[in-house]
């Protein structure tokens, strides 16, 4: 009987030792696989954002580098362009730009009379809703020269008698007001007014400034063209836009063409800059 009981404990002991066994083997394994996933978690981290940056590389699109623009696509005159891919036109405008440069004209004067008659000339101009860009004309017609045109043109804007006279201008023996940029720009805003009212054009406005009115409209109806570009002009009135055009660089970009800019029209634009900054600032 004793024989039986110490069998009967045996088995239950190695029951329980067996169950030990597999307790502590699983207890193991867990371990184990804790240990392996802790281990392979950050590799598969760091896996995954290696290929979220390929992705990333691969799905960029390369930005265009875009070229330059073109000298002749940034020229204009009261914001209306020359027509681009005109050999003639490149041509002519590259000519009349190399004329205006420092080595040719060799003088800073311009710059000079810029600075003094700008102030002046500008918010004339803008009162009477006309470009800026109509302020070069005094540089091209008595900036590049002094007195009375051979036809009898005088003053800043060079007027005719007659033009100054029905624009308001006195202009007899004793005063000539022809010579009074205030008042002469006043009468000047006038005429290039009226003549927008007929041409709806800056350009031919411009040409037509030049040549007058009757002129202008007789060659826009026998040419039956009204693209200032296209026309067929007297030289003068031909070659007239292109100079206005020139005029414009060398006042705006005179390094570029040689030509030192003095303190006075360094001090007047930066001026000019500032007022325009506050004005947008207090606009918004």
């Amino acid at each position: 009987m004793f024989a039986n009981v110490l069998k009967l404990l045996t088995k239950k002991r190695r029951k329980m030792i067996k169950k030990h066994i597999i307790t502590c083997t699983v207890i193991i394994a867990l371990l184990v696989m804790a240990k392996v996933f802790a281990y392979n978690m950050p590799q598969a981290a760091k896996s995954l954002l290696k290929e979220e940056k390929v992705t990333k590389n691969t799905d960029t699109v390369t930005p265009k580098i875009e070229e330059p623009v073109s000298l002749m696509a940034q020229l204009n005159f009261a914001e209306e362009t020359l027509p681009l891919g005109d050999a003639r036109v490149e041509r002519k405008m590259k000519k009349v730009l190399a004329a205006f440069s420092h080595s040719k004209l060799q003088t800073s004067r311009l710059h000079n009379k810029a600075a003094e008659w700008f102030p002046v000339i500008e918010p004339i101009l803008a009162a009477y809703g006309i470009p800026e860009d109509f302020k070069y004309i005094p540089l091209v017609e008595s900036g590049l020269k002094a007195g009375v045109s051979p036809k009898g043109a005088s003053g800043i804007w060079q007027f005719m008698p007659g033009t100054a006279r029905s624009f308001g201008l006195k202009v007899n023996s004793n005063v000539d007001e022809r010579n009074n940029l205030r008042k002469s720009t006043i009468a000047a805003a006038k005429y290039i007014k009226e003549l927008y009212s007929i041409f709806d054009n800056w350009t031919l406005v411009a040409a037509a400034y030049n040549v007058g009115d009757n002129h202008m409209q007789r060659q826009i109806n026998r040419q039956k063209q009204d693209n200032y570009f296209k026309m067929k002009l007297n030289r003068e009135t031909a070659g007239y836009v292109y100079k206005l055009i020139s005029m414009k660089q060398i006042v705006e970009f005179p390094v570029r063409y040689g030509y030192k800019t003095p303190r006075a029209l360094l001090a007047y634009n930066a001026e000019k800059a500032a007022n325009s900054a506050e004005k947008t600032a207090n606009a918004e």
